[in-house]
């Protein structure tokens, strides 16, 4: 007698509750693989199924999570500080395949188009990558990923969101995810002018794709305020004041946040400071 197929939210909830980072990414790969394969009538279909996911994702021993005010300063145009950023960015992107797999194991009771599973199965696997290039350019520097204390607060926007889709979509790809898109090319400047070649490269490959990952928030919010009459941007504004703790910081890259499909007068009113005429 063989053991039932797992079902999607089965897989995502296995990622979730993995707690080392090179082995949670390896399995996110496999299950984004398997659903793909089953998308493309390759293998078995897969149920999208329910689970009970976690309330927060298994995570390894080290990095020693500290408060956000805690969490040392270091000068970034050192070589002590370029590896702290990095690890700061492989610390956001392994939150981030928890983030993607949480979303699909979370809220799978909730009727959706299979796109919807598509999108953010996508994402998953794209910011597994993401996690490893940032560990590949660490260990390349003398260091590794947990070899830094890092930010206790990633896990918050998923907490408070547990129980409302639209407001983690407005949240974590509309809000968080959208600001790597207007910090990323500064970091990618910061590496460029000492010379780290591979880490500009695997920047540049997390900067092409985050815009998606904004893109598929936006989508998936937009049509829910479609299936409920709700005008999104109220909605949007809504939801960030409701869930969202302080406000939103520019400047703002705009034209990769457009790409995604975030006009300028869904995050300029939310913003510290003065908004121009066109996004009022």
């Amino acid at each position: 007698m063989t053991d039932s197929p797992l079902t999607l939210a089965e897989m995502a909830t296995q990622v979730l509750t993995t707690a080392d980072g090179r082995e949670k990414t390896a399995l996110s790969h496999r299950h984004a693989a398997a659903w793909r394969a089953a998308r493309a009538g390759e293998a078995p279909e897969i149920a999208i199924g329910t689970a009970t996911p976690p309330l927060h994702p298994a995570r390894p021993a080290r990095p020693e999570l500290l408060n956000p005010r805690d969490v040392p300063k270091r000068k970034p145009g050192s070589p002590q500080g370029r590896i702290a950023l990095l690890h700061a960015v492989a610390h956001i992107e392994l939150n981030a395949v928890d983030l993607h797999w949480d979303i699909i194991a979370r809220f799978s009771h909730v009727p959706m188009p299979l796109g919807f599973f598509d999108d953010w199965v996508k994402s998953a696997d794209e910011e597994s990558k993401h996690f490893n290039l940032m560990c590949d350019c660490l260990e390349a520097l003398g260091s590794h990923y947990g070899a830094l204390p890092a930010h206790a607060g990633m896990w918050r926007a998923a907490e408070d969101t547990a129980e409302d889709l639209m407001g983690r979509l407005a949240v974590v790809p509309m809000v968080l995810e959208a600001r790597g898109l207007d910090v990323t090319p500064g970091m990618i400047a910061l590496f460029r002018k000492a010379g780290v070649q591979q880490a500009i490269d695997a920047l540049e490959v997390i900067y092409a794709e985050e815009v998606g990952h904004v893109a598929y928030g936006s989508k998936w919010f937009n049509f829910l305020c479609g299936r409920d009459n709700l005008d999104p941007k109220a909605e949007f504004h809504r939801l960030v004041q409701h869930y969202f703790h302080g406000a939103l910081k520019p400047p703002f890259n705009e034209e990769k946040r457009a790409d995604a499909g975030l006009p300028p007068d869904f995050y300029w009113p939310l913003a510290d400071g003065e908004a121009p005429a066109y996004a009022r």
